[in-house]
């Protein structure tokens, strides 16, 4: 039965395609009187109609696109100028003018193709389609773009600073919206992720205007401590850039350990003066305690021997 039912099938097909002479006779004559009876005067200006009407669409839609890009462009010198009336950070700065300049040529594009007679919501529909896609793909990036908006707008260290975070440390040469980009001493370039470092602890270094400086400094025992002190509380305060606020310089005993006593000083001073006062003041210890009769010990252990 199923064999016959294609056989039928296959049948008619064969003679919907091979018409009888008169049916054939009829069509040829219908299609020829089409083709004499068609007033062309009629069809040319319709097609010229329907050729100005699109070419103007088309124009409309470039002039469009070129006035929206002109607005685009004076929106972003507005921006510019408020921002440099309210001293708005750099890097948020070029974050706001690039989101605000995609967000307009999008709009702008979207408005030139709705010109042209083409329905946007098909198009947006596919954006959002796509954008969902490429998002469940990208979903590390996005969060490594979140992470740049969080960093742009808290704002916990800026271009300039001088940061450790992730284990890096580097001055910030630039806060992108994927990742921050950090130079070493040594001039290395180092990308931190922005989801990693909006997360975890951030030590900014520049930030603030003062810091206080730190040494530990080892002396003899049987040394005079008092000694030790005046000598280096002079190297301190008669150093210009050493500051008594918030507190003035101090020298402590901190430490009686095995085989030194441990000196703790400390000192407050401009940030910016923070590494050179370290230094020069590590040398001029070294240099100038020996001659006050300070020693420094070198570490030692004390092996007592008993015989029998």
């Amino acid at each position: 039965m199923k064999y016959l039912l294609q056989s039928d099938d296959a049948t008619k097909i064969v003679e919907n395609l091979i018409l009888p002479d008169s049916v054939q006779k009829a069509n040829l004559t219908e299609a020829v009187n089409k083709i004499f009876t068609t007033d062309y005067d009629t069809l040319l200006n319709n097609l010229i109609e329907q050729a100005l009407w699109i070419g103007l669409k088309i124009i409309l839609a470039i002039v469009i696109y070129y006035v929206g890009k002109l607005v685009t462009n004076w929106i972003i010198r507005i921006l510019d100028r408020s921002f440099d009336r309210r001293n708005v950070d750099l890097s948020l700065r070029n974050f706001l003018r690039s989101m605000v300049k995609v967000v307009m040529t999008i709009l702008v594009i979207l408005a030139a193709i709705q010109t042209l007679g083409v329905n946007t919501t098909s198009f947006l529909a596919i954006f959002a389609s796509a954008g969902l896609a490429v998002g469940m793909a990208l979903s590390g990036t996005l969060q490594n773009f979140a992470g740049g908006v969080i960093l742009l707008l808290l704002r916990p260290y800026r271009i300039g600073d001088y940061i450790s975070a992730q284990g890096q440390s580097g001055t910030v040469k630039a806060i992108g919206l994927f990742s921050t980009q950090l130079s070493t001493p040594d001039n290395r370039i180092i990308y931190v992720p922005n989801s990693a470092i909006s997360s975890s602890i951030v030590d900014n270094y520049s930030q603030p205007t003062t810091r206080r400086v730190d040494w530990r400094v080892s002396i003899s025992y049987g040394d005079d401590v008092d000694v030790a002190r005046k000598e280096i509380l002079a190297m301190l305060t008669e150093d210009k850039r050493v500051l008594n606020e918030p507190a003035e310089p101090m020298v402590v005993l901190s430490e009686l350990a095995d085989s030194a006593v441990i000196l703790i000083v400390r000192a407050w001073v401009a940030n910016q003066d923070y590494w050179t006062l370290y230094w020069e003041i590590n040398e001029r210890i070294y240099k100038e305690l020996p001659k006050k009769g300070i020693n420094f010990p070198y570490p030692q252990m004390d092996i007592h021997v008993k015989q029998n």
